[in-house]
C-alpha cells in the first residue's frame, strides 16, 4: 500500500485507470451513490473504483463489483459501456491545493434481477435508484455521471 505522499505525487502526476458501474434495475432506474469522498464529494455518483498495481482487469471488476455492491459477477456477465475521461481540477483525495485528479474509466453497465438491500457506506452515505431522466436534470448528480446517460460519447478511433 502507498503511503498518502506517494499516492498523492502519482495523482499529481499521471492518470489512474478505474472501472465504473452503470447498474440498472427492472425498472431502468440507475444505482447512484451519495460521494462521501474527494473527487467528487457530496455528489450522486456511479459506483466504480481504481485499478491496483499487477491487479487483473477480470480481477478488479470483481472485486469492485463486490466492495461496491455485495454482489459476485464477473465481466463477462456486463456489457461493455465504452472508456471515458474523467477531469477533477484542483480535486484530489488529500484536498491538497492546486492538485486535480484525471481518470481514465472503463464503464461496464450490468442489469440487475435482484434488489441490492445492503450497499456499503464507505465511500456513499446514501443510495438512490434514479429514474435517467431525473438523475440527467438533477443539479447535485455529477456531470461525469450525466455523461453516461446524455449522448457524450465515449472515447473512440473514429474520425467525426
Amino acid at each position: 500500500m502507498l503511503s498518502k505522499k506517494d499516492f498523492l505525487h502519482i495523482v499529481k502526476h499521471t492518470p489512474l485507470i478505474s472501472i465504473d458501474l452503470i447498474l440498472e434495475n427492472k425498472k431502468g432506474e440507475v444505482l447512484l451513490g451519495w460521494r462521501s469522498n474527494l473527487p467528487a464529494k457530496d455528489r450522486w455518483f456511479v459506483p466504480g473504483g481504481r485499478i491496483r498495481k499487477d491487479e487483473k482487469f477480470q480481477d478488479a471488476f470483481s472485486r469492485i463489483v463486490r466492495e461496491e455492491t455485495g454482489m459476485d459477477k464477473t465481466m463477462e456477465e456486463a456489457e461493455f459501456y465504452g472508456v471515458y475521461q474523467h477531469f477533477y481540477p484542483g480535486e484530489n483525495f488529500a484536498a491538497e491545493p492546486g492538485i486535480g485528479t484525471h481518470y481514465i474509466v472503463v464503464a461496464f453497465r450490468l442489469r440487475l434481477e435482484q434488489n441490492l438491500n445492503r450497499l456499503p457506506k464507505d465511500q456513499h452515505t446514501d443510495y438512490w435508484w434514479a429514474p435517467v431522466e431525473e438523475l440527467l436534470s438533477a443539479p447535485d448528480v455529477h456531470l461525469n455521471t450525466k455523461d453516461y446517460f446524455n449522448g457524450k460519447k465515449a472515447l473512440s478511433t473514429s474520425k467525426e
